[in-house]
């Protein structure tokens, strides 16, 4: 791949995993306030949900970038309009996370 690929690939999974990093610490707080007292389940219990959503969103995010890749691999490491657009969104989406 092109370095300039590789390089928002790089910075496409490192906005990733910082992003679940951070989400994962925020989840386990709000997973031990619950534990606390079942009456935090009114307040807390859309937070842990949207967390969890956040999540997802990042599974999602690295499946793409995966499929990127084997794609490019696979079709020897050109980028179509399309796969480009989503890269750069998915990058802007990662941006405005942390």
């Amino acid at each position: 791949m092109s370095k300039k690929v590789d390089n928002y690939l790089d910075k496409a999974i490192k906005n990733i995993e910082d992003d679940r990093d951070v989400t994962r610490q925020l989840l386990d707080d709000v997973m031990r306030l619950l534990a606390k007292d079942e009456e935090n389940h009114k307040y807390a219990g859309a937070v842990a949900a949207k967390y969890v959503e956040t999540l997802q969103r990042s599974n999602e995010q690295l499946v793409k970038v995966a499929s990127l890749i084997q794609k490019n691999t696979s079709d020897n490491y050109n980028l179509n309009e399309s796969d480009k657009e989503q890269l750069y969104q998915m990058l802007q989406d990662g941006e405005g996370d942390n």
